[in-house]
């Protein structure tokens, strides 16, 4: 019985010592980073009611989230994603607000699901929301600061992938796909499953010409030349705009001076439906996964009573700190302390002297000396 209690259940773990010593010290580098750009602090509830990631918000399948009830019957969940969260708390206080509003948060999240391969279920997530700004200088805004932030973290090789939902449906509105074809094909694209693809637009009676266009999606991708070549496969005026956006943010992000860390990818789309346009996620070598994630969003706040466009990201800090690790960085923080010992007869001059060595800021500890046998 003891010793299961020690125990963490699966998917959680506890993180103390030096190695919390350097989570935490990494998070207050990106804090830094996000407040330069005159992002404010937020903090929303662990926990919501079930309805702010519902599935026609198109946040995590309800499967996937912890779910519980208070006293009254209401049910409720753990947060999987921040977002909802952010949408939810920007249309309760700032209903009438018509000035673009810069938030930023930091807090953990929870993903009740068993294919996670080794991944946490419960993360830390530090990010930034900027709603009330529909701009593409805005989406150059929020994708610097994620490149600014990683940098100031000590993460020097990564790779900011971007693409654009918009150009993936406008190709889907040219085929005449309905809107569950449409999300079916989402994941498999999302998913890099191309023969789930394929037999799904066979399944659905797509002419071959259409399934070309659609597939073909996953070939546009690398540096900014290669919007060039997915502008001149097609002749639908969303995938068009969807494009020009594209080319127009490499120009705001050439004048931040972060083009060397971008590429393109037009077959990159999230999970969360409620992406509506520009679309981003940053590899680097030593995870598997993408540990940060963004996008535009611009009608999820409609859900909660407010319209107005958004973007935003989440920096999974934990990701980070394992590409820190195995890159090899050197973390600037030290958890030595200063110790000394004391007996009755000098406890108050040991005292006097911790006292002031913490008021310089020097880490000490007092420990009472070993009485001799």
């Amino acid at each position: 019985m003891y010793k299961k209690l020690v125990h963490t259940p699966e998917g959680v773990r506890d993180i103390y010592g030096e190695e919390y010593a350097r989570k935490r010290a990494t998070q207050e580098l990106i804090h830094h980073q996000l407040n330069l750009y005159g992002y404010e602090d937020i903090q929303t509830p662990t926990f919501e009611f079930f309805d702010v990631f519902s599935q026609e918000i198109g946040t995590t399948p309800s499967k996937e989230l912890y779910k519980f009830f208070d006293k009254e019957g209401n049910t409720l969940v753990l947060r999987p994603d921040f977002t909802p969260s952010m949408a939810r708390c920007a249309a309760k206080y700032f209903m009438d607000e018509d000035v673009p509003i810069r938030f930023c948060y930091q807090g953990n999240t929870f993903t009740n699901t068993s294919n996670l391969q080794g991944k946490l279920k419960e993360v830390t997530q530090m990010g930034a929301e900027l709603m009330g700004d529909g701009s593409v200088e805005a989406d150059g805004e929020m994708i610097a600061m994620v490149i600014e932030s990683l940098l100031a973290a000590g993460l020097k090789e990564f790779q900011l992938s971007i693409g654009e939902v918009e150009y993936f449906k406008g190709l889907c509105e040219q085929a005449g796909l309905d809107e569950e074809t449409e999300l079916n094909l989402r994941d498999f694209i999302s998913g890099k499953n191309i023969f789930g693809a394929e037999n799904l637009l066979s399944d659905r009676g797509i002419d071959a010409k259409s399934c070309e266009m659609l597939l073909k999606i996953t070939d546009y991708y690398g540096p900014a030349a290669s919007l060039a070549e997915a502008k001149k496969s097609v002749n639908n005026r969303r995938s068009l705009q969807a494009v020009e956006r594209l080319e127009k943010l490499y120009q705001v992000l050439c004048a931040y001076g972060v083009e060397k860390y971008i590429s393109f990818d037009l077959g990159m789309l999230s999970k969360y439906n409620y992406y509506t346009g520009v679309i981003f996620k940053v590899y680097t070598y030593g995870v598997g996964d993408a540990i940060v994630k963004g996008g535009r969003y611009d009608k999820l706040l409609s859900y909660f009573g407010k319209n107005a466009p958004a973007i935003g990201f989440m920096v999974i800090i934990d990701d980070l700190m394992s590409a820190l690790n195995r890159q090899n960085h050197e973390f600037q923080v030290s958890c030595e302390n200063r110790v000394l010992t004391y007996n009755k007869s000098n406890y108050e001059s040991r005292l006097e002297e911790a006292r002031a060595f913490r008021q310089k800021g020097i880490r000490t500890v007092l420990v009472p000396e070993k009485e001799s046998e």
